[in-house]
């Protein structure tokens, strides 16, 4: 048999082998690799409590046997109403002069002029506010046994089980994703032993009535902040069915007796349509939300439930091996794994993330914000906002990579409705075309600076716009880019109209502005600061890009050239770190959490080993001086950047910082009882960069190949990852052996060439299969008549941190829909 059948044999048995195996893989997972948090008691605090959510309700559940707690959420619930907040003392001729004060030097007067003529007068911004609580209260269920409460984030359902005076109870708890409806379940396993009582409490302007005799009606308003008035109202209605017993309503409180099991039906609505209409009816929305969603029996619901979640989080898998550590409660393994072994928990940590994506940023709901659904606090910190100089941006970092594209959905909706709202602050406060977003909006789409001078900070528009692109070179839809693409070319025209040129230098800059809430000096205020000069040039040659691939608007793509030319570069300071700001400021001993001007390293693409590798050791330098320790969502930003300077053990070092256990809010940044992420208080952001950062760690495409592999730590010597997406519209599964590869399938979305990049020299035979470079006493037994093309090496291999390696690149042809599975 001639050798390319041979190979073509093996592969369509190796194909078949490992399918097999794959199968068997995901049928066995649960039982060495359970997607499971479970705790031993109840929560005591929020920060225990176990999240659940559909991207429109959620609720926090606190497992407690004797008086359950479910603190709940809807994300179109904030507080004030439709309103803008730019600063009308603003305008060009204000910003001249502060540009100039700027030039000279003079900071102080500068940073003052900014926060009277530019920051906000009145409003900062509007709270994301909590609808209230629904508690159930056993009498007499204080003492049990048996205790353990779990949330299988696998199928998106919390469970409580205990036993109590020799009755087993269970109850369990989920926020539909097929009718919008939270809903629960509790049983007992002796008939007519469930009696319990139902109540519903708010600290919202509002009232709780009951309605029939098993149901309770709560309707509420929200308040009013700084001066603007709370006009979005919310209706929650909780419904009760049950199998045998009684239901009666005693005042405000529903009564259940000797009943065996109940289904609790909780729906949510408001008034608001969207971020300048609140005509919505909200009674009449959560009655028909109840009605349909109790037109089905529990198990249906259920099911339909976890069919349509299975959806989203079945695909991506990643198996780094377990221990025994997976027989402790969570709480007490985030407690023990510095100290420990504990792979699994990093991957049990990974896919929380992508459970937390999946439940709190659904299509036709708002996105992700600070918290991402989850709020108890009539007055949050930081209003629960959406911040939008990272902490909005890394909440979508890892949806892409870890193959959850339609939770952006929601984002994308608010860059077409900020793009619309940000006009008005891009007239107002700069006399500029296009639109402008500073580092804050709310559920009102505001676009005006907030809070101090660092607020002026005019490139959120510039940031968030890279999350369009990046969607459309993951996903390669021209339809999607043709829809979004008016928002980018608005974000440009802003910069084209308000970029300064610096007299000192000549160079294109953005000033005023701010290194994000870190300062030089003293001072917040500057011009030309790294991040908004790497912000500015992605944002330009992404739109030249986009119109080009669109055939679209070839004047105002030569409009931006001519400026793109001139805009300040990355520059290197006295410390051999990247600048961050346009004058050598940097001080090696600032510890600030963000590292803002390292941007173009992660989430940017424009500092890389192959090019300019100078700027990428620079940027290494500048987190070495930063430092690793930090508060939580900084942690998780670091894991990124150090998986992008290719330094898989440091990567893992900040993974181990990140799980650090925190038991209150006064404790340093790492990872609540929850798993939620500490800043502290509790950001959801961080959960969201950890994720981001495994799959870089695993997987990255952004420098032009897709790298397999490359920030593989020495702890993760043999693992499995299917799933993860890279740029292309490749989907990719790897397995490894003492950290090499041993199985790779390339998915083709689109079709077309995939470079793939790797530090093992893959070989590519005449019959375009790969396999790996041959080895032993007898090397080229295996194709011995095989016209071998030699590998494409990077000459710029030695450059790599954190040892020089050689990376090999190959260029593999692809078919739209087909996949390509190597066995090594």
């Amino acid at each position: 048999m001639k050798l390319k059948n041979k190979l073509a044999c093996l592969l369509l048995l190796a194909a078949n082998t490992l399918s097999a195996q794959s199968q068997e893989t995901n049928t066995n997972l649960s039982l060495v690799n359970p997607m499971k948090l479970w705790y031993n008691q109840p929560a005591k605090i929020w920060e225990e409590a176990l999240p659940i959510g559909n991207g429109h309700v959620g609720a926090m559940i606190f497992g407690n046997p004797g008086n359950e707690h479910l603190q709940l959420n809807q994300t179109e619930f904030w507080a004030g109403s439709p309103y803008i907040n730019a600063n009308p003392t603003g305008g060009k001729e204000a910003l001249r002069k502060i540009q100039q004060l700027i030039s000279d030097d003079k900071y102080q007067e500068a940073q003052d002029m900014a926060a009277k003529n530019f920051v906000a007068l009145t409003a900062h911004g509007m709270p994301y506010q909590p609808v209230g609580d629904l508690y159930l209260k056993f009498k007499g269920h204080e003492n049990f046994t048996g205790f353990k409460r779990e949330l299988d984030i696998e199928h998106a359902i919390a469970t409580t089980t205990y036993t109590s005076n020799g009755i087993t109870y269970t109850r369990e708890q989920f926020a539909s994703l097929a009718d919008n409806a939270i809903v629960i379940r509790l049983t007992a396993d002796k008939p007519g032993k469930l009696s319990f009582t139902a109540s519903l409490k708010t600290e919202q302007k509002g009232t709780v009535v009951g309605k029939g005799t098993h149901q309770l009606v709560l309707s509420a308003t929200g308040p009013e902040v700084n001066g603007i008035p709370g006009l979005v109202k919310v209706e929650a209605i909780v419904d009760i069915k049950h199998d045998g017993g009684t239901v009666a309503l005693q005042e405000k409180t529903l009564a259940i007796k000797n009943a065996t099991a109940v289904t609790i039906y909780l729906t949510m609505a408001t008034n608001f349509k969207n971020y300048h209409d609140l005509s919505a009816d909200p009674v009449s929305i959560a009655a028909d939300l109840l009605a349909k969603a109790e037109k089905k029996n529990y198990q249906k619901e259920k099911k339909e439930h976890t069919d349509i979640f299975q959806h989203y989080f079945n695909r991506v898998n990643l198996n780094l091996g377990t221990s025994s550590s997976i027989q402790l409660p969570t709480d007490q393994r985030i407690k023990a794994f510095a100290a420990g072994t504990d792979p699994q928990l990093v991957s049990l940590y990974f896919q929380f993330g992508r459970y937390l994506l999946i439940s709190c940023s659904q299509p036709n709901g708002q996105p992700a914000n600070l918290q991402g659904m989850w709020n108890e606090h009539v007055k949050p910190p930081w209003g629960s906002k959406y911040t939008t100089n990272i902490n909005l941006e890394m909440n979508y970092w890892p949806a892409e990579v870890a193959n959850l594209s339609e939770m952006t959905a929601p984002l994308v909706k608010m860059v077409k409705e900020l793009s619309v709202s940000g006009q008005s602050s891009a007239k107002i406060m700069y006399g500029a075309r296009g639109w402008v977003l500073h580092h804050n909006t709310d559920l009102w789409r505001i676009t005006g600076a907030v809070d101090g001078p660092w607020g002026v900070w005019p490139t959120g528009g510039a940031w968030i716009c890279q999350h369009m692109w990046e969607k459309y070179l993951f996903g390669g839809d021209k339809k999607f880019l043709a829809d979004i693409y008016p928002a980018m070319k608005g974000a440009a025209e802003f910069f084209l109209d308000v970029l300064y040129k610096d007299p000192a230098t000549g160079w294109w800059i953005v000033s005023p502005s701010a290194s994000p809430e870190n300062a030089h000096q003293g001072f917040s205020t500057s011009a030309g600061t790294t991040m908004d000069n790497q912000l500015v040039f992605s944002l330009f040659n992404n739109t030249i890009r986009a119109a080009q691939i669109l055939n679209a608007d070839k004047e105002f793509v030569n409009q931006i050239k001519e400026k793109l030319t001139g805009l300040a570069p990355m520059q290197i300071g006295q410390y051999s770190q990247l600048q961050e700001w346009l004058k050598d400021w940097d001080d090696p001993k600032d510890k600030h959490r963000h590292i803002s001007h390292l941007w173009g390293l992660f989430p940017g693409n424009q500092i890389s080993p192959y090019r300019k590798p100078a700027l990428f050791e620079a940027a290494k330098n500048s987190l070495i001086y930063r430092g690793d320790v930090s508060t939580g969502w900084s942690m998780g930003w670091k894991v990124n950047c150090w998986a992008r300077l290719l330094d898989g053990n440091h990567a893992y070092k900040l993974i181990a910082d990140q799980l650090t256990a925190v038991e209150s809010n006064k404790e340093g940044g790492g990872t609540y009882p929850n798993l939620f992420d500490a800043h502290p208080p509790f950001q959801i952001d961080g959960n969201f960069g950890c994720t981001s950062g495994i799959a870089e760690m695993l997987l990255q495409s952004q420098d032009g190949a897709v790298h397999l592999l490359p920030a593989l730590p020495e702890k993760w010597t043999d693992g499995e990852v299917t799933g993860l997406k890279a740029r292309g519209g490749f989907t990719i599964d790897m397995t490894w052996k003492n950290s090499k590869l041993t199985r790779l399938v390339i998915h083709s979305g689109l079709g077309g060439n995939c470079r793939i990049r790797s530090y093992e020299q893959l070989i590519m035979t005449t019959d375009n299969t790969l396999v790996k470079e041959a080895t032993g006493d007898n090397p080229n037994t295996f194709y011995e008549v095989a016209d071998i093309k030699e590998p494409i090496i990077s000459p710029k291999a030695n450059l790599l941190y954190p040892a020089p390696k050689k990376i090999f690149e190959f260029d593999i042809a692809t078919q739209a829909g087909k996949e390509l599975v190597f066995q090594f």
